[in-house]
């Protein structure tokens, strides 16, 4: 099954993603081909495709999906894992933004931070023990609200953080066997472009 954002959590898939070459072959790969038939449309020689798919195999960005015949012999199908791509701040290792090592929590440094870290318990929760193949029951609340001011700003700051405080002292449970615990990361940035 191809998904529509593969997660790459590992430093050596995304080095393979990265390449340019393969960059190309996964976004030829969006349907099943074979190497044969990226070859062709892409003017290269097949087995520099082959060598590069099978790189890409190696490391979970591309599976076998079937085989067709082709003139007198069989070629494999291969397919893309994912429609688009992220790569998870955990492939970074040590290098990867901890929300916990910076200070100023308005700048965007911070924001980033935290929504790196997002990523990585998003992409844990995907990966990780439980059903295969089944993406995690999340919600995601997005708008762009246009406000005439900085005072404007700041007021509507502080009355979204009123109204989550208010949501969560009426639902929270702490303690409770049942349930389960909920991440809710709010971020505001300024909108470039229409």
């Amino acid at each position: 099954m191809t998904t529509a954002v593969h997660i790459i959590v590992e430093s050596g898939a995304a080095t393979a993603a990265l390449h340019p070459l393969r960059m190309e072959i996964l976004g030829e790969l969006a349907e099943p081909d074979s190497a044969a038939g990226i070859a062709r449309r892409m003017s290269i020689p097949r087995q520099q495709v082959n060598y590069h798919i099978r790189q890409l195999e190696a490391q979970g960005l591309v599976k076998s999906v079937g085989q067709r015949r082709a003139r007198n012999c069989i070629e494999r199908l291969v397919q893309a894992v994912g429609r688009s791509y992220m790569i998870s701040p955990a492939a970074l290792g040590e290098l990867a933004a901890d929300p916990e090592q910076i200070e100023d929590r308005t700048s965007d440094s911070y924001l980033l931070a935290v929504l790196s870290q997002m990523i990585q318990e998003v992409a844990g929760i995907r990966h990780g023990p439980g059903p295969r193949g089944k993406e995690p029951r999340t919600s995601t609340l997005q708008a762009d609200v246009h406000l005439e001011s900085r005072k404007a700003e700041e007021a509507f700051t502080a009355e979204l953080s009123a109204e989550i405080s208010r949501l969560v002292d009426k639902y929270q449970v702490a303690g409770s066997p049942k349930g389960r615990t909920l991440r809710l990361v709010v971020g505001t940035y300024p909108k470039r472009g229409p």
